[in-house]
């Protein structure tokens, strides 16, 4: 038949996601822009409102792709790789704010000129001791991570889906304890985000993490409603995959910050 598929590739029919994922993004941005400079939140609110939109249908038109068996082996190495590149983005990204961090602590400025020799943290400022919550935090993190390879491990090896389950479950449960602890630790910080550059740089590297285990939070819970519906198989599972990926690079990330911001830039 002229229209019979001969190949093991997915080709995409046309789709509007994109065009309107351009459109939500660029009107978030724009509202955050003006929300910045003392306008209103509602144009903000609006593009992410509509950037969750499209994430929420793109998303769900992958997963019905892959359960009709358009997610080929070929097709889940691309993603795969698509995935792996998405993460060295994430990882740049997380760089520029350690290189700052760095930069500020190994070369602090005085008051009048970069070329006086100035202090680190900033006179006044009163940092967190690592030792105590922090530390805490990065013990439930570590055995979410843990939970998360314990799911993996049961569904690969063993096509154990009961015991995929309980690790979702545990992997998500403390993925929220650890955000309630840094909302917690947040709510008695003695500095701010404004005012010094030692708030600033810890909030913004602190601050984007949190948000990246909110977002693989959600991520893995999305996991937890496709192994209740049955979704996944040891050969089929690109989704809970990344969604690994994404979770221990969360992991890795955290270790990085406590060890330079909390013990180290203290």
């Amino acid at each position: 038949m002229a229209h019979e598929k001969n190949h093991d590739y997915h080709i995409l029919n046309p789709s509007v996601w994109p065009f309107l994922g351009s459109v939500g993004a660029f009107v978030m941005l724009f509202g955050a822009v003006l929300f910045m400079h003392d306008g209103g939140p509602w144009l903000l609110l609006i593009g992410t409102a509509g950037v969750a939109y499209v994430m929420f249908g793109w998303w769900a038109d992958t997963i019905k792709e892959n359960q009709v068996g358009d997610h080929t082996p070929v097709v889940r190495i691309g993603l795969r790789y698509g995935f792996i590149m998405f993460i060295m983005s994430e990882v740049m990204f997380f760089a520029a704010w350690f290189w700052s961090f760095f930069k500020h602590a190994m070369y602090p400025m005085g008051e009048m000129s970069p070329l006086q020799d100035g202090v680190w943290p900033p006179a006044g400022i009163e940092t967190f001791d690592p030792w105590h919550l922090p530390l805490i935090n990065t013990l439930i993190l570590l055995c979410s991570g843990a939970a998360a390879t314990w799911a993996h491990h049961a569904l690969v090896h063993e096509n154990n889906r009961e015991d995929m389950k309980w690790g979702l479950i545990l992997a998500i449960g403390l993925g929220v304890i650890f955000t309630g602890f840094q909302v917690y630790e947040y709510t008695h910080a003695t500095f701010g985000f404004a005012g010094n550059i030692y708030g600033a740089n810890f909030f913004m590297a602190t601050g984007f993490h949190g948000a990246h285990v909110v977002i693989g939070t959600i991520f893995l819970f999305v996991c937890l409603l496709r192994v209740l519906r049955g979704h996944f198989t040891p050969e089929n599972h690109i989704g809970f995959e990344a969604a690994s990926w994404y979770w221990h690079f969360v992991d890795v990330v955290w270790l990085f910050l406590f060890a330079a911001i909390y013990v180290w830039g203290a």
